[in-house]
């Protein structure tokens, strides 16, 4: 069928939610719909060779960039985009904007509307309320439970049991089929050779910044490897190491999402060093409902995780798979990896269970359950 994409993630961007977004109209793509993507013009459009590097894409779609005024809070970009699916003859649109879905069935479509993270302020619950109420075809997706706890809250509604779909992130597995062992894999990066702990993603506060330093400082004869990072903060935290005289760390910046497995592989440890509070792109607190996509790929890597102890990490993974720390305790951290890496059986173990349950989460098989029976 014919679905248009509205999202107001700028594309190309850094941002968790502009990479999750493309990889679920990969999948849509995969499945046989005809997409059309609309997102603000906000920065300059990309060619599609370029997006599929980036964003790690193996099926095209469209993409078109309309016009967003910051004056007018992306409500102008919302107009164009629901008056360019009327013109794409769009069977259904999915969308991750609540004004949107409201408006949407207001229009008569066939909605899926996807959250992340909580409504915020006084418009943020009125919008999902007049969607929610709204009589139609429609779906909401969340991506853990503790989030839909959090929307009832807001909302004052409470979601039956079967009206809203828990879709937690994915992995693309085929993209991490037959990587290499750590060794080869630094081999092939031309990284420092020996054992290596690894971390992934962006340094937004709550991410466990400060707590990469101080095991980096506290473990001098172990490897660290930290993939990612906007341009000023890559340099920030290379000034700090460097004023520390810390010279066991690797910062690459930013990587391609098509190269990142390999980045993944590189490492005997991977890490997820959350803190209570975490700060998404925006700047919203998403600790409560947090589901980050570094999860799934961790575990389809097939490495050893270390990860913060919060409630909605344990909606994914349990002890058979991955080792808990308490957030922000260092000493508990480095003896947790002290251990494992003085522990090769135990780190296959974890890492073989973890691959295992990976293979629960594929965009491919979330994009089916999320259409099955709305159109």
């Amino acid at each position: 069928m014919k679905i248009a994409i509205i999202t107001n993630s700028r594309i190309p961007s850094l941002t968790a939610n502009s990479i999750q977004a493309m990889k679920v109209c990969d999948a849509l793509t995969e499945l046989g719909h005809k997409l059309r993507v609309f997102a603000p013009r906000e920065v300059e459009p990309a060619s599609w060779d370029d997006l599929a590097a980036h964003y790690g894409l193996r099926f095209a779609f469209r993409i078109d960039w309309l016009p967003s005024a910051p004056a007018f809070k992306r409500f102008d970009f919302i107009w164009y985009a629901q008056s360019a699916a009327r013109k794409f003859n769009a069977d259904l649109i999915y969308t991750w904007l609540p004004q949107s879905a409201a408006i949407g069935l207001w229009q008569g479509y066939p909605m899926i509307l996807e959250m992340h993270a909580d409504v915020l302020g006084r418009l943020g619950p009125w919008w999902l309320r007049q969607f929610w109420m709204r009589r139609g075809r429609k779906r909401l997706l969340v991506t853990t439970s503790a989030l839909r706890k959090a929307l009832e809250r807001s909302t004052r509604l409470e979601f039956p049991g079967d009206a809203v779909q828990v879709a937690p992130n994915g992995v693309d597995l085929d993209r991490y089929a037959h990587l290499p062992n750590p060794a080869e894999a630094r081999r092939q990066l031309n990284l420092k050779d020996g054992l290596t702990v690894g971390f992934t993603g962006h340094f937004y506060a709550g991410r466990g910044m400060d707590l990469l330093f101080e095991l980096a400082r506290m473990l001098p004869n172990v490897n660290f490897l930290w993939v990612g990072g906007t341009p000023d903060a890559v340099e920030e935290w290379r000034t700090k190491l460097n004023a520390a005289r810390i010279t066991n760390v690797m910062l690459t910046g930013f990587i391609e999402n098509s190269r990142l497995p390999l980045y993944q592989a590189a490492a005997d440890i991977l890490l997820m060093p959350y803190d209570r509070s975490i700060a998404g792109s925006s700047g919203q607190d998403i600790a409560e409902g947090i589901n980050p996509m570094k999860m799934f790929e961790y575990m389809a890597a097939g490495r050893a995780i270390i990860t913060a102890d919060l409630p909605v990490i344990r909606e994914v993974l349990d002890e058979t798979c991955a080792v808990f720390c308490p957030p922000g305790d260092v000493d508990a951290w480095k003896s947790a990896i002290e251990n494992l890496l003085s522990d090769k059986k135990r780190r296959d173990e974890l890492a073989s269970n973890a691959r295992r349950e990976s293979e629960k989460y594929t965009w491919l098989a979330r994009a089916q359950r999320a259409l099955d029976g709305i159109i």
